[in-house]
This record gives structure tokens, sequence and C-alpha cells, in this order.
């Protein structure tokens, strides 16, 4: 049956919605395809519930084709398997956690790898069992801090996940593979380009890791990419060349020096080059040793400082030191956190205070870029001091090393040493060897060939199924509204009957009636009274690939057909209007 525009639920605007920060929100709230409920809800009106539906069909296609099995979890969860697994306690205030009556602890999933585990311990025994790859399409719920961008990072969402079940790592990895190849497929299908990055694994746990990325230039994550070799990653994967160790016999002893009024970088850059110049070259940002303060937060509820040294011409990059310290949570290090670490002097912090055996006692974690004779300056741990030609391992040593410097472009890629490019993208898929982490936590175990109890190998495998639809929004609109992929499409066709005369409404009634009798779905604007420039700007804004307009030349035996994509049209005899869209669909029409 056709969608008519007069009876569906529908109502577009002209105006952005007022908390839209990205195209694909803009449009979709425009076009009437989601309404918001509440920061990060949404509901999914009947034109946007069409398109995440197409969306489920082809990833499930996919996932089938694979041998992988559908199976639905609740949402609501109890306690104990997140506490088996440590991530009730990990999680924080990520999670949406409630009590029922009786005063039991549930929550509403995030994810349900310790369901998937529980579920295999259950029914399967023996090795003979496996391998397997079972998945569901479910809605998550996580407490998002910041819920932003419509459904691209929503506290409600659904996601497609699916995890497999091997007796080796020969097997898992098989079955990462597999999964690799269908994404690629589904991602294919979703009609957007995207990236596929090495990732880190973060909360999840597990080994190999990879994203799927979709190019967006306001997408929320940065990756690096090598035009030379095809080396890419998310910036919290990429890991720094080490450089060599330099001899430092004929670097002079350390030295503090006044250096007043130089609390920052830039500051005691030029301070030293009126005071202390070099003889080669000029100071630079570069030659400095930034000693920067955090507060790690733990999912206990602990609070451990953290001093981490990055060259001085490099900031800290908040997701890449996010990852490398999950679970704990960072906060800013604030004036409180100073006076309670008498040792540290805010501006003017150096390596003597910092560490097991510094003053302050803080653990210190350093840039990988600072190895063994680099030289650098640095604060003396006194106001208005710094300390020159400090030597790393001469004159001092750290904890141990940590990725959260910025990485830039131009920077050195880590498997050719050519020069990075970076690009941002919105993450769409995440694909991960988990290996024996929730395996082992609740005892999932078969036995083998020789009747020994071995521990099952997982990977983990996730489409964000609602973030998909905004992304493809994301990659398919122009200045006015949206341009569908047909597969995911409301509609293979958006049939406008333009005027007043009868005819024209009687005529689109016969062409809707022959097009269905094809198996072509139609979004039939039937509206009475309404301009034909609403209609038309309605149609450009819900964006259904292929538009056939009935009106005034109507009168000429013709209608027009016009392409959204490529903005095309012609006229064609009314009689041949079917012939010609059954044309327009054929190459990805399936009817």
């Amino acid at each position: 049956m056709a969608l008519r525009m007069s009876t569906l639920f529908l109502r577009t605007l002209r105006e952005d919605p007022a908390d839209a920060e990205v195209p694909s929100h803009r449009l979709l709230v425009r076009a009437g395809y989601i309404r918001r409920v509440s920061p990060g809800i949404y509901t999914w009106l009947p034109l946007g519930l069409k398109v995440l539906r197409k969306v489920e069909t082809i990833v499930r296609e996919e996932m089938d084709a694979i041998g992988a099995q559908e199976l639905l979890f609740p949402a609501l969860l109890p306690k104990e398997p997140f506490e088996a697994s440590g991530r009730w306690r990990e999680y924080g205030d990520n999670i949406f956690r409630l009590k029922d009556r009786k005063d039991a602890d549930y929550l509403l999933g995030p994810t349900h790898e310790e369901m998937f585990t529980l579920a295999v311990k259950d029914l399967y025994s023996s090795y003979k069992d496996l391998p397997l790859a079972i998945y569901q399409i479910q809605t998550k719920y996580r407490d998002e801090s910041r819920p932003r961008a419509g459904v691209l990072r929503g506290r409600e969402f659904i996601m497609k996940d699916s995890y497999s079940f091997d007796i080796d790592e020969a097997g898992l990895d098989k079955s990462y593979q597999l999964h690799r190849d269908a994404y690629i497929r589904i991602f294919d299908r979703l009609g957007f380009h995207y990236v596929i990055v090495q990732a880190m694994a973060g909360a999840m746990g597990g080994s190999k890791s990879e994203e799927f990325l979709a190019t967006a230039e306001n997408g929320e994550d940065t990756y690096v990419h090598c035009a030379s070799c095809g080396y890419a990653a998310n910036v919290e994967a990429v890991r720094v060349p080490v450089p060599d160790p330099l001899p430092y016999a004929d670097v002079p002893a350390a030295h503090a020096e006044a250096t007043p009024d130089t609390p920052t970088i830039d500051t005691l850059v030029a301070h030293l080059d009126e005071h202390f110049p070099r003889q080669d070259r000029p100071w630079a940002a570069s030659d400095t040793l930034k000693n920067v303060i955090v507060m790690l937060v733990h999912p206990d509820g602990t609070r451990e400082p953290l001093a981490i040294g990055v060259p001085g011409d490099r900031d800290i990059d908040e997701k890449r030191l996010g990852a490398q310290v999950e679970p704990a949570a960072v906060e800013a290090f604030q004036e409180k956190d100073f006076a309670a670490n008498p040792a540290l002097v805010k501006g003017y912090i150096g390596p003597g205070a910092l560490g097991s055996d510094g003053s302050s006692g803080i653990r210190y974690l350093l840039d990988p870029r600072v190895v063994e004779g680099t030289r650098w300056v640095t604060g003396a741990n006194e106001p208005g001091k710094h300390v020159l030609d400090l030597v790393a391992g001469r004159d001092f040593t750290a904890d141990g090393t940590i990725e959260a410097a910025d990485v830039r472009p131009g920077d050195l890629c880590p498997s050719c040493g050519h020069a990075l490019e970076a690009a941002r993208g919105i993450e769409m898929g995440h694909i991960f060897q988990l290996g024996t982490k929730y395996a082992e936590a609740l005892d999932l175990k078969v036995l083998d060939q020789n009747g020994t109890l071995q521990t099952v190998i997982m990977g983990s495998y996730g489409v964000g199924v609602s973030r998909a639809v905004a992304c493809i929004a994301e990659g398919n609109h122009d200045e006015l509204g949206l341009v569908w992929p047909r597969e995911v499409s409301p509609a293979d066709v958006h049939l406008v009957a333009t005027g007043k005369d009868q005819e024209v409404f009687d005529r689109s009634e016969e062409i809707v009636r022959a097009l269905e009798a094809e198996g072509v779905t139609v979004l039939f604007d039937d509206r009475r009274g309404v301009s034909p420039g609403v209609k038309f700007k309605d149609s450009e804004l819900i964006g259904v690939p292929t538009i056939v307009v009935v009106g005034r030349g109507l009168a000429e035996g013709t209608v027009e057909i016009k392409d959204r994509a490529t903005g095309e049209r012609s006229a064609v005899p009314v009689d041949d209007v079917v012939a010609r869209v059954r044309e327009a669909l054929r190459p990805g029409f399936a009817g």
C-alpha cells in the first residue's frame, strides 16, 4: 500500500531544530523521520522506522549469510553476571541502574557479552558444538554524559551485536575474518564512504580490534592514515615510533636557572631565547618537557593523581589518554588537588617531584619520545625556576610510558615512516578478538577431543544500526534535503500530484496502482489544497531517490521524472511512466 501524505503521520519543518549540531540531526527532524523525546532519546516516526528497518534487513541478510544465528536477549538485566565480569563496577556512571520491588539490582543493558557467554555455557559443553556465531539486534542503553547529534550519540540506541565462540586461536581468526568480510558487505550496501582503522579494545577487552568509520568532516573520531603504505588507525590506537637512545656524555650537568614569569611554554621559550640563547638555533617548544597532572577516578570512587610528561609542543589528547586508563575516568587537576599536594609547584612542575621516588610520590608516565639521552628544559619544582640540560636516563626516570600526546598530520607513520594524514569519521562498527576474558570470568569451558576442559575463545562484533541511519544521512544530503541511497530509502518513488484538477489526482491514482503492481513502493503526495511549491520542497527534503510529478504536463500527455541525487529531469509520456520508473530502479531494484 502506498504511503499517502494526506494521512501519513508526518510534519515537515522549514526551520532547523534549535539543538541540532550536525546535518543528519537537522534533516532527520525537519523531514519527519525522528522526533526528540528528551536529550539523547528519540521517537522513530513512520518514515524513519522504514529506513531503520531496511538497515536492519541488510545487517540480518549479511549476518545470516555467514551462518550466524539470531536471538534476542532482554534489555533489563540482573546485576550478578556483570559483577562476575567486573563491569558492574567498571561501567561507573555510564549505565542505567535500577532496583526491583525486592531491592534486587538490575541494569539496562549497554552491551550483552555476559548474556551471550552464559547462554552458550548453559547449552553447549563440547568442542563438537563449535564454532558458533550468534547475534541480536537490540535496544541498548548508556547514560551518556553529553548526548548529542541526534541519534548519532544517544542514550537509547539500536545495535547489532554478535559473538563468535571457538575452541582455539585459529578458529577465532577465521570467525573474525568472516565477520570482517560481512561488515564490508554491510557498509558497502548502506551507501556511505567508510574506512577500516586499527582501534583500541578499551573496556571491552581483547586483542585485535578494528573500527569501521564513516568519513565525515564533523565526525567525533579522528583517525590517521598513510598514503604510502595504507596504514590507518584511530588516534587512540596510534603507537608513536620510539626514537633510538641518544649519547649524552658531552651534555653539561643539569642546572636550575631563574625563569621568572614563565608559567607557560610560550613564555618559557621567549625567556630562554633572551637569556640563554642557543648557538645552533632558537629555542623551540619541542625542547621543553611539559608535565601535566590529571586526576584519575576509578570505578570504586578512588581518586589517583597521575603525572604525564610530554614534549612541550604537544598537548594531551583526552581521548587517547582516556583509552589508556580505562576503566578509570579522567578529571582535571583542580586547585584543591594542588593544595593537597604541596610538592607540586603549579607552572613549574619537574620530574624531581614526580614518580615513585619523587617528593610527591605521584605516578609519572612519559611520552615514548622521551627516550634515554634526550635533553630537556623543564620545571625545577620552585616558583620562577626551570632546569636546563636535564637528560632522560641520566637525571630522571619515570614509572613507565603512556600514549597520551596528540597525534598530528605530518607525524611519522609507525608502519613505514612516511608522513601521516588526518581525517575525521563516525564510528559505525567495531570488531574485537575478545579472547578468553568473559569466558574465564563466567567459566565457559567445553571438553576438547581429549576430554579435557578448554576455555572457549570469543570474538565480539558490533554495528550501530540506529546510528547508521544518521550516518547515511550525513553522507547523502545536499542544500535541499536528504538524498537516500535506494536500498535504504523509505520508498522507491515519491509521486507528487500538483494543482487542483481532478484529472491529475485520478491519473496519479492509476500510476500508483500500476507501480504497486510492479512491486514498487510509493510515497504519494495526494494532499489537496497544498501548493506545488510546498510539495516540491517536501519531496526534496524527504529525499526519496526518484520523484514523479504529475501536474501541468498532463494536458500534453506527459509527466516529469526527477532523479533526486543528480537533479536530472525528463518529461515522459504518461503511458510510459511505469516502464521508465522500472528502468530507473533497475540497478538496485529487487522487485
